[in-house]
């Protein structure tokens, strides 16, 4: 089974700074790391290769050079390769026209079985790169999924966490699944796996690579626009009610109450 794994590099500090102008988040200067909840994907993807005869397991991202770091930590944790999609052309790109070079690598490398995906990423908190990447590959999408089993026939049957309960789905590959936290419990990277990353070649794949149109990409390609950014004001106004009689006071305190239609 030919299995992927999507991957982003997010900043690892909560010293993040907008640009007003583009409502492009400014990355110069900032430390990074692998989206915490991408590490669930790629735990899951590996335990699978382990079980799964002739299986193999790739790390896709897409970003600046230095989004190698990221690839290199996922061929660390078991990926047997990584792939970075890297151009000037894909800087700015909204959740659209990421899904879109993402889908556009992932056929260029041949397709594949299974897609897994993290939830979503903690920069963003959009949880649509995934799904859009599903629609524009034409294959089914999981989300919320908690367990993944294969079955006798080939058949994936996935637990997907839905509100009030679970949801069981049976569905044949090729498909992309987005899962949650409760899926496994990442390992840390042993030694062989901190060395394999070091020496492995990451294949960096530009638009012209993967033929993506640069007016499909980027800030020019993207559909959505963020119209302000702004950091919230917090206020808190206060009121202190008081009296001698402790009967008065917890009165006035109810009264507030009704009348913010609280009680």
């Amino acid at each position: 089974m030919k299995m992927a794994v999507l991957v982003k590099q997010v900043p690892a500090t909560e010293n993040i700074k907008i640009d007003p102008v583009t409502g492009v988040m400014q990355r110069d200067n900032l430390q990074s790391e692998l989206n915490p909840l991408d590490t669930y994907a790629v735990e899951q993807a590996v335990r699978m290769k382990k079980i799964l005869p002739q299986s193999t397991v790739t790390a896709v991202s897409m970003g600046i050079p230095a989004a190698q770091a990221i690839v290199r930590q996922a061929i660390a944790m078991g990926c047997d390769e990584g792939v970075l999609l890297s151009d000037r052309a894909f800087a700015g790109s909204d959740t659209w026209a990421t899904a879109h070079v993402l889908s556009k690598g992932l056929q260029k490398l041949g397709g594949f079985d299974i897609i897994f995906a993290g939830e979503r990423a903690t920069d963003g908190e959009t949880g649509q790169v995934g799904p859009c990447v599903a629609v524009q590959l034409n294959i089914p999408v999981l989300t919320f999924v908690s367990e993944v089993k294969i079955e006798e026939d080939g058949k994936i049957l996935a637990t997907r966490s839905v509100e009030g309960g679970y949801e069981l789905v049976r569905v044949s590959s090729p498909v992309l699944i987005s899962v949650v936290k409760e899926i496994n419990e990442p390992w840390i990277p042993d030694y062989n796996g901190m060395m394999k990353s070091r020496s492995a070649s990451i294949k960096i794949m530009t638009a012209q690579d993967i033929g993506v149109d640069k007016a499909d990409c980027g800030l020019e390609g993207s559909p959505t626009r963020v119209s302000k950014v702004f950091y919230p004001k917090l206020t808190r106004n206060g009121e202190v009610f008081s009296d001698s009689d402790p009967e008065k006071a917890a009165q006035k305190i109810v009264d507030f109450l009704k009348e913010k239609n609280i009680l």
